[in-house]
């Protein structure tokens, strides 16, 4: 009766990892309990979870190597099975809302967030690369996009372009406090986006910081972002209270790939409760 926080399946959004093909359920090693999906395999994955209520759903795609380039081409091209397999989803479940994924590790032979030159990272020339995979995204039917490569100014630029083509009611989720975290290994075998070269800390945040935190989501807020997330979730807890101390905007919190593998691993060696770790974490 007076317990304060309270989890439902609204408040819930399921990651899916997506791959070209037929009949293909790929479980992955480092992240139990989660596969590479086919198109045709996924619709009865996100089928089973509209039963249960769960009806949010963030898409990621795991590209071949012989399809990436330098300039992520292939993110926006017509014959993208992720453009396809969304306008196939939302053709068979309207009613589920569909969350993507907007960065060009996924598409990029360099294995990075931005266009990359000369090793380093090209910001402001990775923008209207983020913009046009938005707009072929919102096309294909995405509900919410998901800027997740911390380019300074993508949230302006993606909004921009989303008015410019007609999408006035694409909203936007901005991966806004995205820590260079150790947690997310799993996530980059699932897909094979390991960067090439070097690592991401030149423009994903200093664990160490909490005001850059703050500034990086006042920014998106202002640049046009109707929710953001804190990334990590469990290990940054007190940057989700900060935001929320600062901004009456809606939050999420990704668990991510190493936070979860963690609780599993420990769950299958028999020291902690699964079902009641995931509980608890979720609700913290």
């Amino acid at each position: 009766m007076v317990q304060e926080s309270h989890l439902a399946t609204d408040h819930l959004i399921y990651p899916m990892f997506l791959v070209d093909g037929n009949q293909i359920k790929d479980e992955i090693s480092s992240l139990p309990g989660n596969y590479r999906w086919s198109f045709d395999l996924l619709c009865k994955e996100i089928e089973s979870s509209l039963v249960l209520g769960l009806n949010k759903f963030v898409l990621f795609p795991a590209v071949s190597d012989y399809l990436k380039d330098p300039m992520a081409s292939y993110s926006y091209a017509e014959e993208n099975f992720y453009l396809h397999a969304i306008r196939g989803v939302k053709e068979r479940f309207p009613e589920a809302v569909l969350m993507s994924d907007v960065a060009l590790d996924p598409y990029s032979s360099d294995g990075h967030d931005g266009l990359v030159s000369n090793g380093k990272i090209l910001n402001d020339e990775t923008l209207p690369i983020l913009a046009k995979m938005s707009i072929a995204q919102a096309q294909a039917g995405i509900d919410i996009i998901g800027p997740s490569d911390m380019m300074d100014g993508r949230v302006k630029s993606i909004r921009m372009m989303l008015e410019k083509e007609g999408h006035h009611n694409s909203g936007i989720m901005s991966y806004s406090a995205k820590y260079a975290s150790s947690f997310y290994g799993p996530f980059r075998d699932a897909l094979d986006s390991k960067p090439g070269f070097g690592d991401k800390k030149t423009y994903q945040m200093d664990t160490g910081n909490r005001e850059e935190a703050i500034n990086e989501v006042r920014n998106d807020v202002e640049e046009g972002a109707d929710i953001v997330m804190i990334k990590p979730g469990i290990s940054y807890l007190d940057i989700i209270r900060d935001i929320k101390n600062n901004f009456n905007i809606p939050i999420s919190a990704y668990q991510v790939s190493g936070e979860y593998a963690m609780i599993k691993s420990a769950s299958k060696n028999g020291w902690i409760d699964e079902n009641q770790t995931i509980l608890e974490t979720s609700i913290a």
